[in-house]
């Protein structure tokens, strides 16, 4: 028996949900929450698999800092994300601090079932519209990993200079910490970005992030 808990500031959709829910033979709905503070202090009280989790509860935290708390104090627990946000940024963030699914509250009753069982079983769960968008970030961070070992072609002097452009300082400022001239910056400046295939000063700002080069 799959035991869930439904958090929503909603009552009819609280109530909505466990009806659908409790007419499964594999699962129920052991209590229900309206806000972040009350699910945290019934997840003490009951034994709880599965969690759906509303993003916005009004006027306390929303769903993803409940849901970070949740994985950090009941990391056994599955949390699954039920929200009216068709958003990327929002389901990249959810997926970041532990959330195992990402639903729509438009999906039909099966799609919640389906989303149910397969974050139960230690799967994730995501709308089907989303994928693309995660595909595009999954090929990215690649891009950005095979870059990191491309370091080790940079000379000892464009490793100095590297973390310096990420920071945003200019030629002038990076010429005068380093004791050179303006134009010996811009040529090393030319020769990482070459090395390293960039383009954009933003990808390279992202690559000094990821290999630890900077601190933000």
């Amino acid at each position: 028996m799959i035991r869930i808990m439904v958090a929503d500031d909603h009552v009819v959709v609280r109530r909505g949900l466990s009806f659908v829910i409790n007419k499964q033979e594999d699962m129920e709905v052991v209590c229900d929450a309206a806000d972040g503070l009350e699910a945290m202090l019934k997840l003490e009280q009951a034994d709880v698999d599965v969690v759906l989790m509303d993003l916005s509860m009004p006027p306390g935290e929303n769903g993803l800092v409940t849901t970070k708390k949740i994985k950090e104090k009941y990391p056994q627990v599955k949390v699954l994300i039920m929200t009216m946000h068709d958003d990327e940024e929002y389901l990249f963030r959810a997926l970041k601090i532990g959330a195992s699914g990402y639903l729509l509250k438009n999906a039909h009753d099966g799609e919640m079932l389906e989303a149910i069982r397969a974050v139960y079983s230690g799967g994730i769960y995501i709308y089907p519209s989303v994928a693309p968008a995660l595909v595009r970030e999954f090929l990215s961070n690649q891009e950005v990993d095979e870059k990191i070992n491309s370091y080790e072609l940079l000379s000892n002097r464009e490793q100095e200079i590297l973390p310096l452009i990420a920071l945003g300082y200019g030629n002038k400022e990076i010429a005068q910490k380093l004791f050179i001239s303006v134009k010996t910056v811009e040529a090393h400046k030319t020769s990482i970005m070459h090395k390293l295939e960039f383009e954009k000063r933003t990808e390279l700002v992202h690559y000094a992030i990821k290999k630890n080069l900077i601190d933000l």
